[in-house]
């Protein structure tokens, strides 16, 4: 971080550097420049050059952080009840971290807007400090992380969309004037949007948030474009206190900005082994029995697989989905001995949890059902048979994590599948932040307590793949789709917004919800590959020859893993590349027609791959390629109806 004048700073990251500066009057900070090393020396690309009509010239400025009131007309940033205007106090750098300091004497509140560059990545850190110096209450109405203005007219806004079972569905709008907005009020991030945009490929933001949250872009009369983000709110802080906003990620590349976010993913993550896991849901439901479950394990550890999970329905009263949440005590007394019996065979166990829900039935709601949200005089609202505890309660917290560390020192699980299969409803905004930050506690709990236990994200499918989830998990699970087509659109969407590392994938026998065309065994696994690999099927409906191509494929994969899970990604047409100093991996599938080939004259399907860094290169097969030829013919794919997916392995000739 370098100081360069009084009241302007210039932060810098691994490539690129975010300047910012103290309007002359100190009413505001402005962004000068943002973009790579050098950007700032010269005049700003986003300063107001002209007179203004209609507006105030906050409205007009590249202005990082307002109040309304300051500007009242293209949007603000706080929201309290009355305007607030604010003057500069101070700026100081201390811990990496650079705080502009504000305050509204009047208002009676102190904003304090905070920088932390990453010096290893090309990401800056974003969020507010805002404290209330009243001798009462102060409700933010609004309250975002931060805003940032962008010297572009017609923005090319990039998202991730969809709903349950079809989530991170890239999209693209051009904006040519007017606003956008993508947000969600279900008291975790949801399946409707994702909490990440890019501006023309080239800027990005990701919010840190676990709870309801917006994202906005609007054009502005100036010819800026502003993109705010934030949780929504309200938010009310006493007398005294200090609220701390969300942290807001901003990503700059001009070459690919998805390899920015991978790179902070693997900033952010801790170093953890990822073990190819069988998950029993699919092939087994709520009837959990015990012996099936061991059958099961034991054809997963003669496929190569190195972790069981046993998923939903171990519990007592948990026949299907009308009870049992809250109960969370195995319904065998021959649990712990199963649990020691599966270890035998080799493999790590792993277990379901949705530690958040309760169902009605339970003998949990019937001891404490003023830990649920509802509305007293009314009955509260079921979704999937069940309601939401209460998180943000201290009591609710206790027991949370008291169940957890019961389990885990009970029985020797090294998995935890954390999910959380419903909406809030009956909760006012005012409680969305004491549930999402006691969330936070209880995976920092595990992690400082239970070390050795991976915990897996999951609500209902990608609902919680926020930036706050997957620094403090180690998996997440994108969808609750796994249908081989279906699921490759949405594993295509989310390795937009995270690493390869977080990305759990199982080979199933589902049909698709969308695309149902039948896909073979070796699609589903190469298709699964792709992230932390997974078998969700009943394998013990697979014949001899499934079992055998199936154990090939995991230890094609286990010699691949490294390379998948920490190599330079990069996103091409229906195939992933893999980049590491010694090899670089492709996985590739056919999604369109066959060439014909061999019954009619034709060439082999090609993907032209990126950025290689060697001049030659030589597959398994003793085939030579050039870079050049690499790059601009690319690689050859014979695509036939049962050959529709490949592994290539290339490493420097």
């Amino acid at each position: 971080m370098t100081r360069w004048t009084q009241d302007q700073w210039t932060l810098r990251m691994a490539t690129t550097s975010y300047t910012v500066a103290i309007e002359p009057g100190g009413r505001w900070a402005e962004l000068v420049a943002w973009g790579p090393h050098g950007v700032e020396v010269g005049p700003s690309p986003l300063q107001n050059r002209g007179d203004i009509h209609f507006i105030t010239e906050a409205d007009a400025a590249p202005i990082e952080y307002a109040p309304r009131g300051e500007r009242p007309f293209t949007g603000a940033d706080l929201e309290i009840d009355g305007d607030s205007w604010l003057t500069f106090e101070s700026g100081a750098e201390a811990d990496g971290v650079l705080r502009l300091s504000f305050v509204d004497e009047v208002a009676g509140l102190r904003v304090v807007l905070c920088y932390r560059p990453e010096a290893a990545v090309d990401v800056l850190s974003r969020w507010v400090e805002v404290t209330n110096l009243r001798d009462e209450p102060l409700r933010l109405a609004r309250i975002g992380s931060a805003g940032v203005c962008l010297p572009v007219r017609e923005p090319r806004l990039s998202f991730l969309h969809g709903e349950w079972a079809r989530e991170f569905q890239l999209d693209h709008v051009s904006l040519p004037a007017g606003g956008f907005r993508i947000s969600s009020s279900y008291g975790v991030p949801g399946h409707n949007h994702a909490p990440w945009l890019s501006v023309d490929d080239t800027w990005g933001v990701s919010l840190a948030w676990s709870g309801s949250w917006e994202i906005t872009a609007e054009v502005e009369p100036s010819g800026l474009t502003r993109v705010r983000a934030g949780m929504l709110g309200p938010v009310v802080v006493g007398p005294g206190e200090t609220f701390v906003t969300p942290e807001l990620a901003l990503a700059y590349s001009t070459d690919d900005l998805s390899r920015v976010w991978h790179a902070y993913d693997r900033l952010r993550s801790r170093p953890a082994r990822k073990p190819v896991l069988y998950n029993s849901w699919e092939a087994t439901g709520f009837e959990v029995d015990l012996p099936k479950q061991l059958e099961l394990a034991r054809i997963a550890a003669d496929l190569g697989v190195e972790l069981f999970v046993v998923d939903d329905g171990w519990f007592v009263g948990r026949h299907d989905d009308t009870g049992g949440l809250g109960d969370w005590y195995p319904e065998s007394p021959d649990f712990g001995a199963f649990v020691e019996e599966v270890r035998s065979s080799g493999l790590e166990f792993g277990l379901w949890v949705e530690p958040e829900s309760v169902s009605p039935k339970s003998r949990l709601y019937a001891e404490h059902p003023d830990w649920v949200y509802k509305m007293d005089g009314r009955e509260p609202t079921l979704i999937r048979n069940q309601m939401l505890l209460n998180l943000g309660l201290p009591e609710v917290y206790e027991f949370v994590t008291s169940t957890l560390d019961r389990l885990l020192t009970e029985h020797r699980i090294s998995y935890l599948k954390w999910d959380m299969n419903r909406p809030a409803t009956e909760r006012s905004g005012e409680l969305d932040d004491a549930h999402v930050r006691n969330y936070w506690r209880v995976l920092e709990h595990l992690r400082s307590q239970h070390p050795h236990v991976l915990v897996e994200g999951c609500a209902g499918g990608g609902g919680r793949t926020d930036l706050a989830t997957t620094g403090m998990v180690d998996v997440v699970w994108p969808s609750d789709n796994t249908a081989p087509l279906d699921r490759l659109k949405i594993q295509q969407g989310f390795l937009h917004m995270h690493a390869p590392h977080l990305m759990s994938s199982w080979v199933t026998d589902a049909p698709g919800f969308f695309d149902a065309r039948p896909r073979s065994l070796k699609f589903r696994f190469v298709l699964a590959m792709a992230g932390v690999l997974g078998i969700g099927a009943d394998v013990r409906h697979w014949s001899a020859e499934e079992r055998s191509e199936a154990a090939a494929l995991i230890a094609r994969y286990k010699d691949i893993r490294d390379v998948v899970h920490g190599g330079e990604v990069r996103l091409l047409n229906d195939a992933v590349q893999y980049s590491a100093q010694d090899q670089v991996v492709v996985l590739a599938w056919n999604t369109g027609s066959l060439t014909g080939v061999p019954m009619v004259p034709g060439q082999s399907s090609r993907v032209r791959l990126r950025d290689l860094t060697a001049e030659s290169y030589v597959d398994e097969d003793g085939q030579v390629y050039s870079a050049a030829h690499l790059t601009h013919v690319g690689v050859p794919f014979d695509w036939t109806a049962s050959n529709d997916a490949d592994v290539v392995v290339l490493r420097p000739a």
